[in-house]
């Protein structure tokens, strides 16, 4: 059986999997979703990468043969350095750590993207087709995806961050690869400058199909079923009902956590209560589960770079929900949304929101002290982003004390280390695969935020088909 994708917008035609997979975007502007849930089998006891094709499996359909798709997922999680792929860190009663940045590039994006490049290799070679890819970062995810396509034969890959807003070791992760079909760029502005590129991109149909573009961000659906798996899997393992904090910058890994909630009323399904929406000062997100309106600011540079965003693509898919999936509906609130920056979500939405998510804000400051607290206190080291989740769930822990509470750590702190010694009064070492990151030549070229641009710099690198 295949499982069909729709698009938010209501207006692009049904997909299966590999098409949702390839397309990225909707042709309509939207986002896809499963048009329904699959039955998730039962999880317990099973290693990370059994429980990702149980997963998984009922989501791909006949897409992908079966032992084709245990293939691109053990291929995908033996370059992890620790074998629990995603493990468990328990830091008081009640209350554990989910470390999700063991993978080659010390951050949460390797769990999605190390299968994205997998299953891009595995559909392009089998249709004999080659795409470019197109992502914006705002820090973690350009880095991952480029490792995950470098050398690819089927796909060049162009990765947008914005110039002097990611940290040094992120920068240099992405400019560091020394690839033929890797280029990155360094947009003049802000990651939502980025993100708007992407998408005007990919609504120039013409552009779109002389480059066959595709898109590695969290708008491509199998990033957020690869994600799904870590909820699933933790909450299998702790065999009880858990609430997740999740730092949270584009919805998308958040978004994720409430796909595999909406799997409990299936057989096997997780036990997720309440998902915790963490955010840093740049805190639309905290700011609309507070008060209704999603209204943007001007983007605050801070200490956790990667959640510097103020348009959070994924929380289409929700509002998608929220509506009783009226594409049209949908696709209006977003065009109030982009034309005037705000929108107000009605009450009865608002209410069904509050019965699985809360939500929280750090600034700088007390990012800092929630990084040095969570040293002196339990002798772990967290980077800002990671501190952000810590720090509002805390602050969950003091009014729910029962709760069993676990929290996102989505980035290896050496990731950030003058943030880590701001706090600490130490900087945390690279892994030694990466010890030489320093050393190594950069490769990068600067553009400004303009779609014309950038389109013109991809038409003259990108290799033919």
């Amino acid at each position: 059986m295949t499982l069909s994708y729709i698009s938010t917008r209501g207006k692009a035609p049904k997909l299966g999997f590999t098409g949702t997979t390839l397309a990225g975007l909707a042709r309509d502007g939207g986002l896809y979703v499963p048009e329904t849930l699959p039955a998730l089998p039962d999880i317990s006891g099973l290693l990370y990468a059994q429980a990702a094709f149980s997963v998984m499996a009922p989501f791909v359909g006949d897409d992908i043969p079966p032992a084709d798709l245990k293939n691109i997922i053990d291929a995908s999680y033996k370059v992890f350095s620790h074998p629990d792929i995603a493990p468990l860190h328990q830091l008081d009663d009640n209350f554990y750590l989910l470390e999700l940045f063991h993978g080659p590039t010390l951050a949460f994006k390797d769990v999605a993207l190390q299968f994205l490049g997998n299953l891009f290799d595995f559909i392009l070679s089998r249709k004999d087709a080659r795409v470019t890819i197109i992502g914006a970062t705002s820090g973690d995810t350009g880095s991952a995806a480029i490792e995950a396509f470098k050398g690819k034969k089927n796909a060049d890959i162009f990765i947008l961050h914005p110039r002097g807003r990611v940290s040094e070791v992120q920068r240099r992760q992405m400019t560091t690869v020394d690839a033929t079909n890797v280029f990155n760029i360094a947009v003049e502005g802000s990651f939502d400058d980025c993100q708007n590129i992407v998408k005007a991109l990919f609504n120039d149909e013409t552009f779109r199909d002389d480059m066959a573009l595709s898109a590695v961000n969290s708008i491509n659906w199998a990033r957020i079923l690869a994600q799904v798996v870590y909820y699933a899997h933790a909450a299998a393992r702790l065999a009880k009902p858990v609430t997740f904090c999740v730092p949270t910058g584009n919805f998308g890994n958040i978004y994720a956590g409430h796909v595999a909630r909406g799997l409990k009323k299936q057989v096997g399904g997780a036990q997720i209560e309440k998902l915790i929406v963490a955010t840093n000062r740049n805190d639309i997100l905290h700011r609309f589960f507070a008060g209704g309106e999603m209204k943007t600011h001007a983007v605050a540079p801070s200490l956790s770079p990667s959640m510097d965003i103020q348009i959070s693509s994924n929380f289409e898919r929700l509002l998608f929900e929220l509506q009783n999936r009226d594409g049209a509906t949908t696709g209006a609130t977003m065009k109030t949304f982009r034309e005037t920056g705000a929108f107000k979500a009605p009450a009865g939405i608002m209410a069904q929101l509050k019965k699985g998510f809360a939500s929280g804000r750090l600034d700088d400051a007390e990012t800092l002290a929630t990084i040095k607290a969570t040293h002196d206190k339990y002798g772990y080291t967290a980077d800002p982003h990671t501190a952000v989740g810590l720090g509002v769930a805390e602050n969950w822990r003091a009014k729910n004390p029962e709760t069993a509470l676990v929290a996102l750590a989505t980035a290896h702190p050496a990731k950030f280390p003058d943030a880590v010694k701001q706090a600490t009064g130490f900087a945390p070492a690279l892994p030694p695969f990466l010890a030489d990151l320093y050393d190594r030549p950069e490769k990068c070229d600067a553009l400004p935020a303009d779609p014309a641009a950038v389109q013109k710099y991809m038409r003259e690198r990108a290799h033919k088909r």
